[in-house]
Order: C-alpha cells, then structure tokens, then sequence
C-alpha cells in the first residue's frame, strides 16, 4: 500500500533520519509557509513547526482579498502596490482554484469622486503590467444599481468598477503545506517550540520542541533557525534575549458575516474612506457575505482575539449607511477578529493606517533571521527575501528561487464555483472516491451549509487536521461563515475524527467541550459577553 505522505505519524517516524536541518521554520501561516516551500523547492532540507494549525492566527482572519492595495496607492506608497499587483497575478495563475478575479464597485456619492477615483485606478491598472487582472470603468448611476441591489440609492451619481483577487484564506495555507511536503519539507502542526539552542558563542544552533499531542519533547539542530511567528515574533525573540525590545504592535481587524441577500449578486464593494478615514469592503465569499476591517491598536495579543463592542458598531453603522435593507446584530452570521503585526511605531506620532505594511527581514546577533510585516498577497515574495537574505550572509549555499511559476496543490482552471468543491482543485477527484466506498460520508453535516461528512475524513487524512477546530475553522469554514451552524455540527464532527484517529470517548467529549466554547466567541451574543 502506498505511504501517505501526509500522515503525521509517517513524519514524525522520519524524524531521526535527519541529524542537521538546513533550515527551521517557526510559525505555520502564510510567511512560515511560504519561507518552507521557498526553502524546500531549492532543495535544502526543511523542518517547519507550528504550535497550533496552519494559518490558526492573522492568516485564517483576513478579508480574503488577494490584492495590490489601493489604499495604499492613495498614500503614495507605489513600489508596495506594484510588488503587490505582482504578487497577485501570479497566485492567480498558481493557484487557480482559490483564487478568483472579483469586480468590486466604488459608489459615489458626490460629484467628482467618479473622476478622481477613474483616475486612480487606471494607475493601479497600469501597475498591474501584463499580470492585470482587467481594466477598471466609470459606471452611470442605473448601471451602478442593477449591479449592486441593495446599495443605497440617495445621493448617489455612479460607480467606478475595477478588478481584484478574492481567495480562501486558510485553503490556500493548507494547499501550501501540501506542496511544502511533497516537495521534501517536514511540516508538523500542533508541535510548539519550547526554546532557541545556543552554542558557546551565543550563535543559534537549533531549536527545542514539543509534539502537544503526545507531550513528547524534541532537539532540532540547524545553523539557521527563522522565525516566522506573525503576532507572537516578540516571544520568539524573548527566547534568544530575555531583554528583547518590543518590536511587534498587534493591530486588530475585524470582520462580521452575514447571509447573502444583503449583498446579493457578484459584485464586492469598496468604501475608500469611512467616517475614521479607513477603508471597509463589503466582499461575496461562500455564498456569504464578509463586511471589515477595522484598524485598531492592542496592547496585547493572543490566538483568539475578540471583537471589541466599538468595532461591531462601526461595521454595522458603516455597512448600513451604504445599504438600503439594513443589517441588525441579530443578522450576523459570524464575527472573527485578526492581528496584523506591524512594526512597532518609533514614537507615538505614528498611526497603524500609517504604519508601513512592507515586510522587513531582521537578522539577530545570534543569527537568527525574523520576517515580519507584509500580508498574504505578497506570502511568496516575503519568502524569497528571507531566503536570498540568509544566502547573503552564507547561512546556506546559492540557489535560485523556484516559486514564481510553482503550481500550489490541487491547483486547476476553476471558472465555474457554484458547487462548493471547487475549492479542492484537482482533490475532487478523492474526495469523490471517499464518498464511492460510503456513501453515508456524501450526507451535509448541516442543512444551512454545503459541506459534506467526506470533508472531514478528507481533512484528517490528507491536510493534516488534528481537531474539531482544524476542521471546522480551517479546513471547511464553518465556525467563518455561520458559528451556530458549526457548533451543531460539533459531535458528529468529533465521532468522525475520534473514528478515523482512534481517539477514545474522553478525547471526543474534551473535543465537543472545547470546540463548543471556542464558537459561542464567534457568535454577537458571545461576543458581548466578553466585552
């Protein structure tokens, strides 16, 4: 029988194979992910760990956009825009299945922003070179409303339509990792790393970790240790200097989900500057719709962050001002907050909307080299600088980047996305097969939403998820789209992964427990709570 690659057991069985790693990653979202595929496709042995899942963090929350930055367009910053614009028309051609060419429109509701913002994109266009997404248009008012329904019509003159990308983003996390290990590199979820190893002349020699699952401990050796650790950079860089300066300020973002018929048809929206001067989309995913972000400062960070009460009132008041059916809290479906790591401002005068959202590569004393900043769009191109950085300084021997026209797993020309299982790519086909051998696997696992008992085998034995949570927040987006949905889905969820694991009761009523709590957090009422 053929050996499952993906089979945590067959990875950690091939642990002591390998004495010394040529690189190790810390973090598994979408800058840990990208440094390994980068790292593993010029052929040097990679080793990367994450303390909980793939993209469990900032790379599940985001606003599923794959795009060059208007707004950022608009501060001036162009070179940012241009890599970015870059970055988004080859992940469109890599990874065809998860990432689509999404119209949104720019209503106007005074006289001259048709002009300024017609201008404006074209520049962007422009940017976009040969990798262009489509052009954008000035729109008459009737064209404006038969293409978005239930926009408020009052005070408005017209609309500028113009192209981004718009993907899934903890799908494509997880197609990444696939492409990580079947091109040679060792990933492994829910495997944390304890601390950083130093030789006599305080230079990083490996990393210590622990496998959660089983709580056994392990050494890793390597000359080159990256962390890639988003939010949590700061404890990483703790480890190597109990006296670390703070160099990360977690911004949170916020999102709420609502049902379709308040955004229906095809078309995202763009509100370039609300009442605080922030950008906010209102954007069609999975039969959904997402409306954020916001942009606000925290102290602190953690791996599920909540949405404060400020930041509710602001989408929904934002949202509704541009709407005629209003949406209540009663409406939302889902709410989800992310952070985004920026650099830590030099002083106080610095604002997050002014922060650079650039990605920065720093190398320690001890040689260990950080990457921080960025966003998912530019994943691939972040990972190629800390790589050709760590090159620079001779940590590993000269070659060149193999991920500019790299396909990501299960990637397939997808035009037609009706069916949900478009976003397996060429995994269809198994999935497919799953439900062939039992057809009680092809049942929904909840009437309100698409997804199929299948998935979930599918998502234990070939993507690596270990629990409830992986599942149902990451692998099919439930917990994203329609909280109570998922937590109804809890118990049959865990009697599937209990059965495919050989997991005991006790695990699977510690699941049900777990997960049950996890999605009241991402429910308005449990929400408040919290507040």
């Amino acid at each position: 029988m053929k050996q499952n690659i993906f089979s945590r057991e067959h990875i950690i069985s091939e642990l002591p194979q390998v004495k010394k790693w040529d690189v190790i990653v810390i973090g598994g979202g979408a800058t840990g992910l990208g440094v390994a595929l980068d790292s593993a496709t010029r052929g040097y042995k990679t080793l990367l760990l994450e303390q909980v899942d793939y993209a469990k963090g900032t790379s599940s929350r985001s606003t599923k956009l794959v795009h060059g930055g208007v707004r950022y367009l608009a501060q001036g910053d162009i070179d940012l825009v241009k890599e970015a614009l870059h970055e988004r028309g080859l992940l469109a051609r890599n990874a065809p299945h998860l990432v689509k060419n999404q119209n949104f429109v720019i209503p106007n509701y005074r006289w001259w922003e048709g002009i300024y913002y017609t201008i404006g994109l074209k520049a962007y266009d422009f940017l976009a070179g040969k990798l262009s997404l489509g052009k954008s248009k000035h729109i008459n008012k009737t064209k404006t409303v038969a293409r978005l329904s239930t926009l408020r019509q009052k005070g408005l003159y017209g609309g500028v339509v113009y192209k981004d990308g718009q993907f899934d983003d903890s799908r494509l996390a997880t197609n990444i990792a696939q492409t990580c290990i079947e091109n040679g590199a060792t990933l492994l979820n829910h495997f944390k790393v304890t601390d950083l190893i130093q030789d006599n002349q305080k230079q990083i020699i490996g990393v210590e970790a622990k496998d959660i699952e089983t709580d056994v401990n392990y050494t890793f050796s390597s000359d080159l240790v990256i962390n890639a650790t988003g939010v949590f950079t700061d404890e990483i860089l703790r480890m190597e200097n109990a006296q670390a300066k703070k160099s990360i300020v977690p911004s949170q973002g916020v999102h709420l989900v609502f049902d379709k018929s308040f955004l229906p048809g095809d078309d995202a929206i763009m509100i370039p500057k609300t009442d605080d001067g922030r950008v906010l989309f209102a954007v069609p995913w999975h039969d959904k719709v997402l409306v954020g972000t916001t942009d606000t400062n925290l102290d602190d960070h953690s791996l599920e962050p909540q949405a404060q009460e400020q930041e509710i009132e602001f989408i929904l008041k934002t949202f509704n001002n541009y709407i005629n059916k209003k949406v209540t809290r009663a409406d939302v479906r889902s709410i989800f907050a992310g952070l985004r790591p920026l650099a830590a401002p030099k002083d106080s005068s610095e604002k997050t909307k002014e922060i650079s959202r650039s990605h920065k590569v720093i190398v320690s004393e001890t040689g260990l080299i950080t990457i921080t900043g960025g966003k998912w769009t530019t994943y691939r191109r972040m990972a190629q600088d800390t790589i050709n950085k760590a090159i620079s300084l001779k940590k590993l021997p000269n070659k060149k980047c193999q991920t500019e026209h790299l396909e990501i797993h299960g990637a397939m020309p997808t035009e037609n996305r009706e069916n949900h299982m478009y976003i397996y790519g060429t995994d269809q086909k198994g999935i497919a097969s799953l439900i062939e051998e039992d057809a009680s696997l092809g049942e929904k696992l909840h009437p309100r939403l698409p997804f199929l008992k299948a998935e979930v085998i599918w998502a234990v034995r070939y993507e690596m998820a270990r629990t409830v949570e992986d599942v149902l927040a990451r692998r099919v987006r439930a917990l994203f789209l329609d909280a109570a949905a998922a937590r109804d889905m809890t118990a049959e969820v865990a009697r599937l992964i209990a059965s495919e694991l050989n997991r005991d009761e006790v695990w699977k009523l510690n699941q049900i427990e777990e997960f049950t709590k996890l999605a009241d957090h991402y429910s308005i009422e449990g929400n408040r709570v919290t507040n």
